[in-house]
């Protein structure tokens, strides 16, 4: 509907009615995720693989053999896809409102070959566009969401090494709690991103090419000599793929739903980050660096906003939601074949370009930050019954008698002052060792073995990534 306020006009419509931000507000951050899934990027995939396995087929012998020329045409077809092609491709498709036939029919009209009947010989839409949508999925987790993550988990490192040391309060329930640093906290979310890093990639994508029921028989009715599962095997491996041996007519897209998992815990995991350092910025236990020109208010010129954090939690709770649909959608098929598939195919990148912005802007918001390492230490030291713990451990070890309850007592839900700490510890029937041993404990170096674990994720960070 259009807008009807007086006064307002839009100019520019052809860029400004852009449905999704993705297309305008967002369009230069995710322009590259436009290789691997628009329209443009499926129908280059799938004329790709179709001039694959024209060659594939050439070398079973069913044919006569491709000539030298013809062989030439295919090779730099396979080189190269271009917006003339896709034209031509969308120009057919008009007329035979079928995406993958109109793929045949170029096909047949550019190559040219001898014996047109080879190209897409015994296959279903659906041979095609598995391995299509696979390989582009796999091209784009290879290309650019490992190595964005990688980036990502880089900058983690370095923020883990500079932090490890700077000893930060901890909250448990949002209440005070045994003091950490800002080091290890980050290399909690490092070590969890890193095994997702590792599944995403090691992560194998599968592809079938076995005909319309998944039973080749449209194959074997051609030639029973041909093994035509071993020839299918072959194919689909020579894309770096895994067969799936056994299917109906569509692939059961159980991996896409294992890749998406993937991400989506990526995600999660972000998201889980994003709302600790909105938190820790709302303590002050973080400060941002502040940009000349920004502004966080448009009438309370002092805000410095968590604009960045609060930017990805959004896109990637958007990219979740639909991540969870196709995980549990793409599995699910009604008998041999349903098409409610195929929309949700159509928008993989729409979902991945939400997941690759919130990763993006969770980037840009670590950069700015830095630990406000004072208000840190003069926080902890205005709690000093955080050494309630410390105190009752020692305790017990010199088997004192209920030490858990003596410090309950003394500090639990109310406030205590270090002298009246040290006149307590002053008081214990402990040796003067002991009591040495307790006077000496100071909230910000309660810290346990914070950077050694630092350490050790920083190891296998460098060793992983």
């Amino acid at each position: 509907m259009a807008c009807r306020c007086k006064g307002y006009k839009i100019k520019g419509l052809e860029m400004l009615k852009s449905i999704s931000p993705l297309d305008s507000r967002y369009y230069k951050r995710v322009e590259p995720l436009g290789d691997y899934f628009s329209e443009y990027a499926l129908m280059g995939a799938r004329i790709w693989v179709e001039l694959q396995y024209l060659l594939a087929l050439d070398k079973t012998g069913l044919f006569q053999p491709l000539g030298k020329r013809e062989i030439k045409r295919i090779e730099k077809m396979s080189e190269s896809f271009t917006k003339e092609d896709y034209d031509a491709i969308k120009e057919i498709e008009t007329t035979l409102n079928h995406d993958v036939k109109s793929c045949e029919v170029y096909l047949i009209q550019e190559l040219k070959l001898r014996q047109p009947n080879m190209i897409h010989f015994g296959l279903t839409s659906e041979d095609v566009n598995n391995l299509s949508h696979s390989l582009l999925l796999k091209k784009y987790r290879d290309e650019y969401q490992l190595p964005q993550l990688k980036s990502f988990l880089s900058l983690m490192g370095k923020k883990i090494s500079s932090w490890k040391g700077i000893a930060m309060p901890a909250r448990t329930h949002g209440q005070m709690a045994s003091p950490t640093t800002a080091g290890k906290e980050m290399a909690v979310f490092a070590s969890r991103l890193m095994r997702q890093y590792a599944s995403l990639k090691n992560f194998k994508f599968r592809g079938k090419l076995n005909g319309a029921s998944g039973n080749y028989s449209a194959f074997i009715s051609a030639s029973k000599e041909i093994n035509w599962m071993q020839f299918s095997k072959k194919f689909v491996e020579s894309l770096d793929l895994e067969m799936n041996p056994a299917t109906t007519q569509i692939e059961d897209h159980d991996t896409w739903s294992e890749y998406f998992f993937i991400t989506k815990m990526i995600n999660t995991i972000l998201i889980d980050m994003n709302e600790d350092m909105w938190i820790y910025l709302m303590l002050g236990y973080l400060k941002q660096k502040v940009k000349a020109g920004e502004v966080g208010s448009s009438t309370m010129p002092h805000k410095v906003n968590p604009i960045n954090f609060e930017n990805s939690e959004g896109n990637l709770g958007i990219a979740n939601s639909l991540l969870e649909h196709f995980s549990t959608k793409l599995s699910r098929s009604r008998l041999q074949r349903d098409l409610s598939d195929s929309t949700v195919e159509r928008n993989f990148g729409v979902a991945l370009a939400h997941a690759s912005l919130g990763l993006l802007e969770t980037q840009r918001g670590l950069n700015k930050l830095t630990v406000n390492a004072e208000f840190c230490e003069k926080e902890l030291n205005n709690y000093p019954e955080l050494l309630a713990e410390p105190i009752q451990t020692i305790l017990r070890r010199e088997g004192f008698a209920n030490p858990y309850d003596i410090m309950k007592s003394l500090t639990r839900g109310q406030g205590i002052t270090v002298a009246n700490l040290n006149k307590f510890i002053n008081s214990l029937k402990v040796s003067v060792e002991v009591r040495r041993e307790l006077a000496e404990l100071r909230t910000f170096t309660y810290t346990g073995i914070a950077e050694k674990i630092c350490n050790e994720i920083l190891k296998d960070m460098k060793k992983g990534l």
